[in-house]
């Protein structure tokens, strides 16, 4: 990625997770990034096109950081208790990679583009499948049955994005620790019926 194109997508994340993606216009993030407006229309034919772009950065960025959490831990158990330790450093601002807490990137740009088929929608559907796929691999690891993995995996799925709107939409930072504790219960659970 040309310096200028990093330039232009790390200057509109940090607007759009701010302000939102409608509320910023492109002269404020040329102004931001300090590129040119043919600059941007070299490397963006759109608007649109930077925000795919920006979700893109934000996708791997947030990826890395929580993979890259999850392996640092052996066991299923663990990492599960890791996913929650980790949104409780993200909600409290103890994460600089992540930028200061506003909620999930992810989350709050599906809702300015609602359409089901809009590609920028689209985006935001195939982040979400990513982290479920962490945490799917993290359930394998308590080798449940196909069905209960499954199952633990979208509870789990549900219990991490309700965390995350409670800590944004009501200022809550503690959630992430009240639902390791929900989570942590799930899994004994799970386990107890398997055995």
């Amino acid at each position: 990625m040309s310096v200028k194109r990093q330039n232009l997508v790390l200057g509109a994340f940090a607007l759009f997770y701010e302000k939102g993606v409608h509320a910023v216009g492109i002269n404020e993030v040329l102004a931001v990034s300090g590129v040119a407006k043919k600059t941007l229309y070299n490397h963006f034919a759109s608007k649109e096109e930077l925000v795919l772009a920006v979700l893109d950065y934000r996708n791997d960025a947030y990826l890395g950081w929580l993979g890259g959490r999850l392996d640092s831990v052996e066991t299923g158990t663990g990492k599960i208790d890791e996913l929650f330790d980790a949104l409780d450093d993200w909600f409290n601002d103890r994460e600089e990679a992540l930028h200061a807490f506003r909620g999930c990137f992810f989350i709050n740009v599906s809702g300015e583009y609602g359409q089901p088929d809009n590609a920028i929608h689209q985006k935001c559907v195939e982040h979400k499948k990513a982290v479920d796929g962490l945490i799917s691999a993290a359930v394998a690891l308590l080798q449940l049955t196909e069905e209960d993995s499954a199952e633990l995996t979208d509870a789990l799925s549900v219990l991490k994005d309700g965390a995350i709107t409670r800590a944004r939409v009501q200022g809550d930072p503690g959630t992430a620790q009240r639902a390791k504790k929900i989570a942590r219960r799930l899994v004994a659970s799970f386990l107890r019926t398997e055995s």
